[in-house]
Order: structure tokens, then sequence, then C-alpha cells
């Protein structure tokens, strides 16, 4: 009869392996999110540096800026959304829509060149690409793509619990852990690969076990509504109490002069005691029905609750200010906050993406420790049946494939004309075609030559993109010379996970398996498995 501690070997062991590939795609995009703003303004080569310090006199003048913009471009709009750059990104995005017609119901589309404009730091009109930049990534890791939102949280959500139960497992199983994570053995076949799971995995196990659950926190409503579907009828009710909100004004068809904005934003400043602004959106521009409703940005604490305050828009009067939040909402913003951390200062935001990587290399080492540990209990580890196979594939494609698409996505970023329609489509479309290409491959070729050739062509097309933009007149020297110090030190990044990942190939390349010889027919067939060739 199994122990307990055996039991739940083999319980972390399959959890981890049933939703490990899916897993990896949430953890290797959920990183890349820390960097989103930076991510953005590296995809938009259009826009200026990023300002080293935005005062709220700069921060008033975008404003004055882009409601001048927004009145000569769309000033029958029925909305005005205003996007400041903030303290880590550049350039101000304008966005309206457009006024339904009598019975038409305009929905929700992201903002393109033909419902959005951007102002460089001097207030004027700058002509910058379609791209989704770093927020792609951060919708990626819970939304997923091609697929319904609701139904890919839902699945996210099911990973992400089979992801704590097997942090949790794994720390009852492995009873000499924190021991071992200063025990590394390279050349030592799966007891290396067990090794670095250890180690990747007792790095930053409180980041693992914070961001997991957190995650979870973050769409409690949606995965446990129980508790609020006992205390109100619907979940419309809920947000409405929790969130109350005024209703929306009916269109007056009067044409008003608008207050201005700038006494707005210092009563906004004055309630948040110093915060900055993250967004303005006008609702009725340039009518008797206007309003304004200014939010707070995000990054300004580590509670993750943006406190819109709602003014007139004709006279300037506040109408409406943020409701004090009980200690349960409260915990639950921290919660919230702590997993996106957008709070966090450039040394902790270091912190984040390490731990990040951490995370991502410790389901990377367990989804590869699977196939290890099995291949040489196979009856002929030089014919393995089709359910190891398709594992070991798998994990190429995944491991090393899916990074390979999201530097496709960059260099489609590069290449596809500026001026495309639909262009941040095209750039997504790219990220999947150039992952649904290396499954191909991973299936095409020996494991080990799948490993070695996908890894070293991210290596080549990551050490690439720097090359290529300074051959084009926007690379480093040019960053340097403009004071450019996001889009410079995401180059310097660039390379050094190009490097990383050519020094995994080569160690791949080298690596000579042992021949384990069962039986005289197996043990060639064994050397041969191993190697993947």
């Amino acid at each position: 009869m199994k122990g307990f501690r055996q039991t739940q070997s083999s319980l972390h062991t399959w959890t981890g392996l049933v939703v490990g590939w899916v897993l990896f795609l949430i953890f290797i995009n959920g990183t890349a999110a820390f960097w989103r703003e930076e991510i953005s303004h590296w995809m938009r080569p259009e826009l200026p540096a990023a300002a080293t310090i935005i005062t709220p006199a700069d921060e008033t003048r975008m404003m004055e800026s882009a409601l001048a913009a927004l009145s000569a471009k769309a000033p029958d709009a029925a909305s005005w959304t205003i996007i400041p750059p903030g303290s880590r990104g550049s350039g101000t995005q304008l966005v309206w829509a457009e006024r339904a017609k009598p019975g038409e119901r305009i929905r929700f589309r992201w903002p393109d060149a033909t419902n959005s404009l951007w102002l460089g730091n001097d207030g004027r009109p700058v002509e910058v690409r379609e791209t989704r930049g770093g927020d792609f990534f951060y919708r990626l890791h819970f939304d997923l793509h091609y697929m319904p939102v609701l139904w890919a949280r839902w699945f996210v959500g099911f990973c992400s619990m089979f992801m704590l139960v097997a942090i949790v497992t794994g720390i009852i199983t492995h009873k000499k852990i924190f021991r071992d994570f200063f025990t590394f053995r390279p050349g030592k076949g799966q007891r290396s690969w067990l090794d670095g799971h250890n180690a990747t995995a007792v790095l930053a196990l409180p980041f693992h076990l914070m961001i997991t659950y957190t995650g979870l926190v973050t769409l409690m409503a949606l995965y446990m509504p129980w508790g609020m579907l006992a205390n109100f009828n619907d979940s419309a009710e809920f947000f409405a109490a929790t969130q109350p909100q005024l209703p929306p004004a009916s269109y007056a068809a009067t044409p008003t002069p608008q207050a201005p904005i700038a006494p707005m934003l210092e009563q906004a400043r004055a309630l948040w005691q110093g915060g900055t602004v993250g967004g303005v959106r006008i609702s009725n521009p340039g009518d008797a029905a206007a309003r304004v409703q200014i939010s707070r940005h995000l990054g300004d604490r580590v509670l993750d609750r943006s406190q819109t305050i709602t003014f007139d828009g004709v006279t300037g009067q506040m109408l409406a200010r943020p409701p004090h939040s009980g200690a349960g909402i409260a915990t639950r913003d921290a919660m919230v906050g702590l997993h996106a951390g957008r709070f966090a200062p450039t040394t902790v935001r270091w912190l984040y993406f390490l731990s990040g990587l951490a995370g991502t290399a410790m389901v990377a080492t367990g989804l590869v420790m699977w196939t290890a540990k099995r291949r040489e209990k196979l009856p002929d580890p030089g014919r393995p049946h089709f359910g190891f196979r398709l594992v070991e594939r798998l994990n190429v494609a995944t491991v090393a494939g899916l990074p390979v698409g999201m530097v496709a996505m960059f260099w489609a970023n590069r290449l596809l004309p500026v001026g495309l329609e639909g262009r941040w489509h095209a750039e997504v479309n790219a990220m999947f075609i150039a992952w649904g290409l290396c499954i191909v491959h991973a299936f095409m070729r020996p494991p080990k030559r799948g490993w070695v050739e996908q890894f070293t062509l991210c290596a080549v097309m990551l050490l690439g993109l720097p090359l290529y933009d300074q051959i084009t007149g926007n690379g480093l020297w040019q960053h340097v010379l403009h004071g450019d110090t996001t889009r410079f030190w995401t180059d310097v990044t660039l390379w050094g996970l190009a490097l990383s990942l050519a020094a995994i190939a080569w160690k791949v390349y080298c690596h000579k398996p042992r021949a384990t010889a069962r039986t005289p027919r197996a043990s060639k067939g064994t050397a041969l498995a191993v190697a993947g060739e």
C-alpha cells in the first residue's frame, strides 16, 4: 500500500503533466507582461523616449493638448478616452467611440487607426504603427486567444488550480527540497533534471505560491460565485453595490462649451493625496450632458482598484467620488495588486521578472523530467510507445517552440508595413503561425535535434532584432544618443536571453547520454533514444 508521500508524488507528477504545457504558456507570457509597458514602448519606435519625470503641470498640459486634438479629430463622437503615458511609457493615446444610431448597439473595439490617435510628448500627432505591444502577452496569459474569453478564463482557472495542487504536493513530496536546492549534479541525466527542477522551485517558492493563488483570486467572482449569489440576486446587483456608479447621462443634443480640465485634475489629485492620472473618459463631449471621469493610475499603490471621480463636464462640479472600500474588498484588491505587480518600482519588477523566469523553468524542467524519468523504465527505450513520443514532442514544441513564436511576433512588428490594415492581428497571427510550424517541426525531427534546432533558431532571432534596428537607424547607438534607456535595456535583455538560449542549445548538442544496457537487444536502442537520434 502506498504511503502518504508516495501518493502525493503521483498526484504532483500527473497534475503537473496534464496541464503543464498550458502552464508554461501562462508563466512565460505572464512573466513577459511584467514589462508590458516597456515592451509596448519598444514595439512603437515612432514614439520618442519616455519622460523620466512627469509633473502635475506636465500631466495637465498633456490632457489639454489631447482635448484640443480630439475636438478637431472627432467632435461628434459619443465618448473620448485619453490614456497618458505614465512614468514608464511615452506618448498619449486618444480613443473615441462613434455615436450609435437609433436601435444600434456599439460594442467595444480595440483601438486602431480608425478610432485612435497618438500624441508625442510635445502634444503633436505622431503616426504610430498599430500593435498590441506588451498588452497582448498580458491578455494571453489569462484570456488565451482565438476562443471566447469566458471559456478561456475557466480553462486557465482550471489549470491554475492544478498548478496550486502541484506546488503543494511538490513541497510534501520533496522532504529534502531545501537541502537539494544547494546541490546540482550536472551531466547526471535524470538526477540533473531533478536538481534543476528543485532549484528553480525553491528559489522563488513564495513567489510561485503567491502568483498562483492570487491569480485565482483575481477571478474569484467567476470561479466561486456562491457567496455573491447568496447575498445578491445576480452579479449586476453585486457590482452595483460594491462598485457604485452614476447612471449614464442621456445625450441632450445641445452643444455647450466644456469646463476646463485643469481644476478637475487638481481636485482628483487632492483626493488621491498625490496620485497620478491613469485615464480620462468624457461621455457626450461638447454637449449639455457631458460628463468627465478621471481614473487613478493603478501603479500608484498596491491596491489594484481604479479610483474614479466623476465631474459634470459643463460646470466642473464633482458628482461622485470613489466609495469607501471595506476590509474584504481591500484584501482582494491587495492580492490582485500583488499578482499584477503594477505598483512595483524597477528593482522589485526585476525580482518579479526573474522569479517568473524561475517559474517558467520549473514548469519546463518538470515536463522534461517526466520523460527522462520514465524512459529508463520502458521495455524497449529505443522504441517508446505512442504516448511517450507524444509527450516528448509536445515538450519540444512548447518549451522551445512557444518562445520562437513570441520572438516571431517581434519580427512581424518590425517587418510588416506600418500602415497595414489590421496590423496588430497580423502580428499576433505571425506568432501562432511560427509556433504551429515549430509544432510540426518537433514531430518531424528526433527530440534532441528538435531541441537544438528550435533553441538555436530562437537565439538567432533574438540576436538579430537589435542588429536589424541598428541597420534601420533605430538601434542601440540611437537609443544612447536620444537617452532612450527603456529601448536600450530592452535590446540588452534580448541579447541576454539569446545568449542563454544559445548556451542551452549547445549544452543539449554536446550531451552524450550513457547507455543503460538492460538486454543486448535494448542496449543500443536505449543509447540512441536518450540521445534523441
